[in-house]
C-alpha cells in the first residue's frame, strides 16, 4: 500500500515537472523578441511563393539540359523476337517452276526472325534547336529575375504587416495606461463621493469612461491577434507559433527626409527587368518560329544483327547476318500553306504587344515613385504635428487634473481632457504606421527593398 502511494506521489511530481518545463519553454517562446530582419528571412524561407520562385530558378537549368540534349547525339538500341506460325503465301508464275500456264502458291520467309539494332542520329544544322538553346539560357536569366520580384514582394507584405502589428499594439499599450489612470481617478471620485465631497454622476462618468476603455482594449486585443495571424501567414509559419514584437522597434522610427532625394533609373527595377527579359524570350520565340523557312541536315547510322530460322533460333540452328547503313539526311521546306509566315506574324504582334506595357510600366514605376516620394514627405508632416499634439494634450491633461483636484475645473473638462490626450496618442501612433508604411513604398520604388534584410 505505502509503495502505490510513494508510485503515486513520484508519478504527480513527474507530471508537475513535465507541466513546468512546457510552461517555462511556451514562456521562452512567447518572450523571444522577433526583429523586422528575422520575420523577413523567415518568410522568404518558408513563404510557398518564394520556394515556387526558387524552384522555378532550379528548373530554368534543366530546362537548358533539355535543349541542349537536342544537339547532341541520338541513340537508340532495339530488339525484337517474332515468331510466325503460318507464313505468308505469294503467288509466283509456273513458268518459273517448268509448269507453264499454272500460278504456284508459294511461302517465303522463316518461322523464327530475331533482330536487335542500335541507331544513332545527329543534327547538323537546325536553327530551331540552335534558336531553343538560347531561349533556354534566357530562360533561366528570366526566372531568376521573377525570384527576385517575388522575393520583394514577400519583404513588402511582411514589412508592412509587422507595422501594421506593431503600431496595433503600441495602441494597446495607450489604452493600457489610460485606464490605469483612469481607473486610480475612479477611486480617488468614489473616495469622495462616499465622504460626500464628490457628486454620484461624477462617479458615474467616470465609471462610464472606464467601461469605454476596456471595451476598446478588448477590441484592440482582438484586433492584434488577427494582424499577427496575417503576419504568421505571410511569414509561411504556423498560425499556432507564438511571436513577441519589440515595442523598441517603434521607438527606433526616425523620419529621414534624406532618402527622398535618391531618384531611381526605373530601367534596373525588378517589375521592369522581368518585361525586358519577357521581350528577349518572345523574339527568340519569333526567331524559333522563322526557323521553319530554313533548311535541316542530320546524319544518320544504323546496325543490326539478324536471324532467321524455322526453329527457336539459336547461334547454331539459325542463319545469322548484320547490317548497317549510313545517311545524310537533308530537309528543305517549300510551301506549308503560309503557316510558319502567319506563326512569325502573331508572335511580332505578342512583342508589340509586351512592348506598349513595357512604356506603360515605365511611366508607372515613376508614378510610384513620385507619389511615394510626396506621401512620405506629407507622413513626416503629419507625423511632426502629431507629435507636438502629444505634448500639448499631456500638458492640458496634466493641468486640467490639478485643478479638477483643487476643486477648480469640473470632471467634464478632466474627462475631457483624458479623450484628447487618448485621441492624440492614438493619432500619433496611427502617424507612425503611416510614415513607415510611406517609407516602405519609397524603398520599394527605389528598388531597394532587400535593404531591410539588413
Amino acid at each position: 500500500m505505502k509503495h502505490n502511494q510513494s508510485l503515486r506521489i513520484v508519478a504527480q511530481r513527474l507530471v508537475l515537472l513535465v507541466a513546468g518545463v512546457c510552461i517555462l519553454s511556451l514562456a521562452n517562446a512567447q518572450t523571444t523578441p522577433l526583429s523586422l530582419k528575422e520575420a523577413l528571412q523567415q518568410a522568404l524561407k518558408n513563404k510557398s511563393e518564394a520556394i515556387k520562385a526558387r524552384l522555378d530558378e532550379e528548373n530554368g537549368q534543366y530546362k537548358i539540359d533539355q535543349a541542349r540534349s537536342l544537339a547532341l547525339p541520338q541513340v537508340n538500341a532495339t530488339s525484337s523476337l517474332t515468331y510466325n506460325p503460318i507464313l505468308q503465301l505469294s503467288a509466283i508464275p509456273g513458268e518459273l517452276a517448268g509448269t507453264p500456264g499454272k500460278t504456284l502458291m508459294v511461302a517465303f520467309g522463316q518461322k523464327w526472325n530475331s533482330n536487335t539494332s542500335v541507331s544513332l542520329s545527329q543534327t547538323l544544322f537546325d536553327q530551331s534547336v540552335f534558336t531553343g538553346l538560347k531561349a533556354a539560357k534566357t530562360t533561366k536569366q528570366y526566372y531568376e529575375l521573377v525570384r527576385g520580384l517575388t522575393d520583394e514582394q514577400v519583404i513588402e507584405n511582411v514589412a508592412t504587416q509587422y507595422y501594421q502589428v506593431l503600431v496595433q499594439r503600441q495602441k494597446l499599450v495607450v489604452v493600457d495606461s489610460n485606464i490605469a489612470t483612469t481607473t486610480r481617478v475612479k477611486n480617488v471620485i468614489e473616495g469622495q463621493y462616499k465622504n460626500g465631497l464628490a457628486k454620484k454622476i461624477d462617479l458615474d462618468r467616470s465609471t462610464v469612461n472606464l467601461s469605454n476603455l476596456e471595451a476598446q482594449r478588448q477590441q484592440l486585443i482582438n484586433t492584434v491577434q488577427l494582424q499577427e495571424n496575417t503576419l504568421k501567414f505571410y511569414m509561411g509559419i504556423p498560425i499556432e507559433t507564438p511571436i513577441t514584437i519589440p515595442a523598441s522597434a517603434l521607438d527606433s522610427i526616425q523620419p529621414k527626409l534624406a532618402m527622398m532625394d535618391n531618384t531611381p533609373d526605373v530601367k534596373k527595377l525588378s517589375d521592369y527587368q522581368v518585361l525586358k527579359k519577357q521581350e528577349e524570350l518572345l523574339v527568340l520565340q519569333k526567331e524559333a518560329t522563322k526557323a521553319g523557312y530554313y533548311p535541316s541536315l542530320s546524319l544518320s547510322g544504323n546496325y543490326g544483327y539478324q536471324g532467321i530460322s524455322n526453329s527457336f533460333p539459336t547461334n547454331k540452328a539459325a542463319n545469322w547476318f548484320d547490317y548497317a547503313s549510313v545517311g545524310l539526311n537533308l530537309k528543305i521546306p517549300i510551301f506549308n500553306g503560309f503557316s510558319t509566315r502567319s506563326k512569325v506574324r502573331q508572335a511580332d504582334v505578342d512583342i508589340r504587344k509586351l512592348q506598349a506595357d513595357i512604356r506603360n510600366t515605365e511611366l508607372s514605376l515613376s508614378l510610384t515613385y513620385q507619389n511615394a516620394r510626396t506621401q512620405l514627405g506629407n507622413s513626416i508632416i503629419t507625423l511632426n504635428n502629431q507629435k507636438v499634439n502629444v505634448a500639448l494634450a499631456a500638458e492640458v491633461y496634466t493641468n486640467t487634473q490639478n485643478n479638477y483636484a483643487q476643486g477648480l475645473a469640473p470632471l467634464t473638462d478632466m474627462l475631457d481632457a483624458e479623450n484628447s490626450l487618448t485621441t492624440a496618442q492614438n493619432n500619433f501612433t496611427s502617424a507612425l504606421l503611416d510614415y513607415r508604411l510611406a517609407e516602405i513604398q519609397l524603398i520599394k520604388a527605389q528598388g531597394n527593398l532587400k535593404s531591410l534584410l539588413n
